[in-house]
């Protein structure tokens, strides 16, 4: 009975893991394509001769290249500064004592029930309001720190023992001196799991960069797909070929850091 269970959940594992997978090897194969074969009906799944050409005409039809460095720059920053204010606030809800701190740990968890649409209007007001509309301030502004995560490295410092913050302290080390030479390091799992889901997020941003920008030399890769749809319709072979490339860099970085990322989630913290 046990072998018989054990293989239903292989067969429905492989079955999730195809109907995971299908897209995103359609929008490889669909990136080879010809115009004809991609919109063809019935659909094409393989096409006669890879077009490795649709990679190159990506660039020339498109400012790809500019969406690509916008989009590296955008995202390296808000994670630097997603993870230097989610770290500097989490080490204060955790080892610092003052009034009202509960109130603001609750106040924060409000927060995160809060949807992301029903604010991004007010952003939008905001950041129309001071001028910055079609700025890379426009893009960054808004995301140089995470309620969620520093609610998660909130939960993650609390598993490390106060004792190492008071035998710092006893030795003479500031608040910052502990965080960068004990907290960092001890907590390294959870910032690489922050840093990379901080990236993966803004990488693939498209709402709030079609609201702020308007001009191309701003436009983020998944706002640029748009520059393959004409008015007598989209060349779905040349969308599929960019979203491809869109992809391929997230991919890479997630399985280079899988580990780190299961590890910084499963891990609660540091017992002392």
């Amino acid at each position: 009975m046990k072998k018989v269970a054990t293989v239903i959940a292989y067969v429905f594992l492989i079955l999730l893991g195809i109907i995971t997978l299908f897209p995103f090897i359609y929008m490889i194969l669909a990136g080879l394509m010809t115009y004809s074969e991609a919109t063809s009906i019935p659909p094409t799944m393989f096409p006669k001769s890879p077009q490795w050409s649709n990679y190159a005409e990506v660039f020339t039809k498109a400012p790809f290249l500019q969406y690509f460095i916008n989009t590296t720059f955008v995202s390296a920053v808000t994670t630097i500064a997603t993870l230097i204010t989610a770290v500097l606030a989490a080490f204060a809800l955790t080892n610092l004592q003052f009034k009202y701190k509960n109130l603001v740990i609750m106040m924060m968890i409000s927060l995160l029930m809060v949807p992301y649409e029903s604010i991004i209007f007010t952003n939008y007001n905001t950041i129309s309001k001071m001028g910055l509309l079609n700025t890379y301030l426009a893009l960054i502004i808004p995301f140089l720190t995470s309620i969620f995560y520093i609610y998660y490295l909130h939960g993650y410092l609390k598993g490390i023992s106060p004792t190492f913050y008071k035998a710092a302290k006893i030795d003479g080390a500031s608040d910052l001196e502990y965080i960068w030479k004990i907290l960092i390091p001890m907590s390294k799992p959870a910032l690489v799991t922050v840093g990379i889901l901080t990236f993966i997020s803004s990488w693939n941003s498209f709402l709030w960069p079609l609201l702020v920008t308007n001009e191309k030399k701003y436009r983020l890769l998944n706002n640029g797909l748009s520059a393959f749809t004409t008015e007598s319709g989209s060349d779905v072979h040349l969308q599929m070929a960019a979203a491809t490339l869109t992809v391929l860099p997230i991919l890479f970085i997630y399985l280079v850091f899988r580990k780190e990322i299961i590890r910084g989630v499963a891990k609660n913290g540091i017992k002392g």
